[in-house]
Parts: C-alpha cells; structure tokens; sequence
C-alpha cells in the first residue's frame, strides 16, 4: 500500500461515520443476542470477553511500535510487525486453551458454557492478527479502517441472523459469527497490505521492540488489573449486574465513538509534527461528544429499551457510562496528542532509559491511576453495601468508573496544560455546548417513546436540532461540511482514476 498524506479531516469523519453505521449494525447483532439468550446467558456472552482481556495482554505491545515504525517510513516495518505479532497470538491461544477448564471451574461456570470458551481461542489470534494490520493501515490511510470495519460487521449481523436466530445456535453461534466476520475482515486487510507484506522481515526491529516491551507490558498490565472491577462486579453482584452494566454499556459506548474523529492525529503528527492540527481535532471531537453525551442521558430510557424492556432500570447506569465515555474521549484526545508529538523513537533505535523518561511513559502510567482509585472502592461497596443486589451493584460500578477516569484525565491534564490548553478553541466549545443544551431540553420534554423506531426516531430529530443551531452559529461548522464535501468528491475521482 503506497504511502499518501493523511486527510485529518476527512479520516476522521470516514471513522466516525462507519463507527455511527456500526452501531445499527451493533444493536441488530446484539438485539438477536438479548432476545434470544436469558440473563445468565447473556452475562456469560459478556464474562467470555472479560476473561479472554487477561490473554490479550500482548496483542497491542508490538503493533504500538510497528505504527510508529510504518508512520516514519521503516522498510519492512509492516511485513516485521504482522509476522511477529501473528507468532505470539499461536503462543497466547494455546495457553488460553489450556486454562479453561480451571477459569471456568474458580467462576462456577456449568460445563455446558465450557465449549463456547474454547472456540473462542480463534477470535484471540483473530484478534492479534487485526491489531498488527491495523496498526500498519493507521499509519498510512486511516479512513480505510472505518471501510474494514463495516465489512466486519456486515458480516456478523448475516452470519448472526443465521445461526442464531434461523438455526438457534445462541451463543456458540454468536461466537462463530465474530469468528468469520472477524476472518473476513483480515483478509481485505492482507490484500491492501500485499505489496508490504511481500518485503523481508527485519528482526532488528523486533529486538528494538522488544526491548521496549516491558513498558507496553508495563501499561497492558495495569489496564488488564483496571479491568478487574467488571470480575468482582460479576462476583458479588451476579450475571445479572453484569448484563445490567453491559446493556448500558451498549449505548454509552456509542459516545466514545467520537474519538475517532481525532483518529487520524495520532499518526499525522508522528509523520508531520503539524501542531497546528491539534486545535482542529479538538473542534471535531467537541462538536460532535457534547450533544451524543446529552442525547444518551436525557434519553436513557427510550435507547435501553432498544435492548430490551428489562433493562430501563439501568438508566442510571448509563448516566454515570454516557458521563464516563465523553470523559474517556478526551482522555484518547490528550494521548494522542502526547503520544504523537513524542520524539524518542525517531531514529529506530529506542533508548530504555530515555523511554522511562519521556512523556509514552506517562501515557501507559494512567492505568494504575485509574486502578488504585477504583479497584478499593469497587470492592469495599460490592461486598458491604450492593452484595446481592445486582441493580445497585452496576450503579455502584458505574458511578465509581466514572469519578476514577476523570480524577486521571485532570492528574493528565495538569501534566499537558500548556500543551494543549492554548490550542483549546474555548469559544467553539461554549456554541456546542449551548446547542446541545437546547437540543437536550427540547428531548427532555417531549414524551419518550418505547418503540424503537421511535426512539430512532426521536434520536435523529434532536441531532437534526443540534446541527441546525451549530450550522447557524458556528463559521468553522460550516467550513467542516465544505471541506469535507470537496474531501469526498476527491476520494471519488480518485477512486475512478485507480479503477482506469
């Protein structure tokens, strides 16, 4: 894949638009999941991705450095970064394999679930292979990942309706649908990498990276512990809290998809350094996190029962989760910030103890932050005050996730500030935020639906509302859609110039 200049723009819309498209594709897959699984099975469904986190500890430590490597123009970086990436999944797969029946056992799970943890040692070398080509993709053309990912989830909806619906497979059948969609999405990645792929492997990189591992390893491990607070929610409060807090989970994720507008910073700035780009990401990510945030907690109720009816008691839950998601999407704001503008690794080499020093380290230092605010108070709360009581035991989790990210983005914050607080286009913000403040009353008021077409409904109209203020008062909104107009007639003609 040749190398092009990353479209800042343009990229991130194309991520965020597919990412948008992904969450219809999403709610069908996990509407024939919720309708056709019982609580302990869909707690399940969720415990599987929970346990198979702790084997993916490695999946993202060598492709962190393959981009970089890719971004500055490394020959052989992406055929190096994939192949070694690929060696360690076969290792991961097999040790997971072998641990089921003893994790399986320690969480009191029936034999019967034992075959749907088993299968699932193909999505985790799935999933390692993803990570390293995606990574190489990032680097080059963003916007072609938002392309993979609706293949993706095409597929997983189709293969969904036939195992799981038509032929009643539920949740062996959801697995297989993740497999094959997940296989499929692979290979059109191969086939935009081949020319890549067919370079030689340079092991000097892999040493390079390897020595740098131990601090990818360093953060991989402290979001692995941060991810414990979903076991002990699992423990003390029972599948059912866990199908609470996932439900929500569901919605409220679809707020963090507005990082992706940012998405292709990251890369640019490793590639280009352009400062300049900082304050434009940071327009995108406001214009769009605000009024998704206030749409999902003014309308909490109407989009859980997109889901299932059962899960309106939630709503709170997903308050405290709408509230967390536009937190963590600063939070991904500043770390590609932080991490792009990082100069260690320039010339291929990577000094250990420079890297202790520079600013990657205080990225992959947040993990820890977040886990000694939230794993104490997690387990003090679910074994003293909500054992037993599911409901109040996702509240509980929520409310604490929420209170321990933003206690990490401002400790981050405070570390960037002169940085990224004068690039901040604070009178952009305030229009955004009054614009969704009239969105979100005007929601607020009119009687919430229970149908889900309604409920969509409703949702577009209250983001028609909000693009029409922004469109009104706000010069740079205008200018975006422009742009991003002239962008796409350019990828068009671009594309029809490939084909000829």
């Amino acid at each position: 894949m040749a190398k092009n200049s990353i479209r800042l723009q343009y990229s991130g819309f194309a991520l965020f638009i597919a990412k948008l498209l992904s969450v219809a594709t999403g709610l069908i897959f996990t509407l024939m999941l919720t309708r056709s699984l019982s609580k302990s099975d869909w707690g399940i469904w969720l415990n599987v991705s929970d346990v198979q986190l702790y084997f993916l500890l490695f999946a993202t430590i060598l492709p962190f450095w393959t981009m970089r490597f890719v971004a500055r123009g490394r020959e052989g970086a992406v055929k190096t970064g994939v192949t070694a990436n690929l060696m360690i999944s076969i290792v991961v797969a097999s040790l997971y394999i072998t641990s089921v029946p003893l994790i399986t056992s320690m969480l009191g799970i029936s034999e019967q679930y034992v075959i749907v943890y088993l299968v699932g040692a193909v999505k985790i070398v799935e999933i390692y292979l993803i990570n390293a080509l995606e990574r190489c993709i990032h680097a080059k053309k963003p916007h072609i990942l938002g392309y993979g990912l609706l293949i993706a989830e095409i597929c997983k909806i189709v293969l969904g309706y036939i195992l799981i619906v038509q032929l009643h497979l539920s949740l062996i059948g959801a697995m297989l649908s993740l497999i094959v969609a997940f296989a499929v999405q692979s290979l059109y990645y191969v086939r935009l990498l081949i020319g890549d792929l067919q370079g030689r492997i340079r092991w000097s990189y892999v040493k390079e990276w390897i020595k740098a591992s131990s601090l990818n390893l360093y953060q991989v491990i402290g979001l692995r512990i941060a991810g414990f607070t979903l076991i002990l929610l699992f423990i003390y409060g029972g599948e059912a809290a866990r199908g609470y807090y996932g439900a929500a989970s569901t919605i409220a994720n679809v707020v963090a998809y507005s990082s992706f507008l940012s998405f292709a910073l990251y890369p640019k700035l490793l590639a280009e350094n352009s400062l300049e780009d900082i304050t434009t990401s940071i327009r995108m990510v406001f214009m769009f996190a605000i009024p998704m945030t206030v749409g999902a907690i003014v309308l909490s109720d109407s989009l859980l029962t997109i889901l299932r009816d059962i899960y309106v008691e939630a709503r709170l839950v997903l308050v405290f989760l709408a509230l967390n998601a536009f937190i963590m999407t600063l939070l991904s704001l500043l770390n590609s910030i932080i991490l792009g503008v990082e100069k260690v690794d320039e010339g291929a080499k990577i000094p250990f103890k420079k890297l202790i020093k520079s600013k990657i380290f205080l990225v992959f230092t947040q993990p820890y932050i977040y886990s000694a605010l939230t794993l104490p108070t997690a387990f003090y709360f679910l074994s003293n005050v909500v054992r037993g009581k599911p409901l109040e035991a996702s509240i509980y989790i929520a409310a604490i996730v929420m209170l321990s990210n933003l206690a990490t983005l401002i400790f981050l914050l405070a570390f960037t500030y002169r940085v990224v607080v004068r690039r901040v286009p604070w009178r952009s913000i305030g229009k955004y935020l009054l614009s969704s403040i009239l969105m979100g009353v005007f929601l607020f008021l009119i009687p919430h639906p229970r149908r889900v077409t309604l409920t969509v409904a409703v949702t577009i109209l209250g983001g028609l509302i909000y693009l029409a203020v922004t469109y009104l008062t706000d010069n740079y909104a205008r200018d975006l859609l422009n742009r991003v107009l002239n962008e796409v007639k350019r990828t068009l003609r671009i594309d029809k110039a490939h084909q000829k």
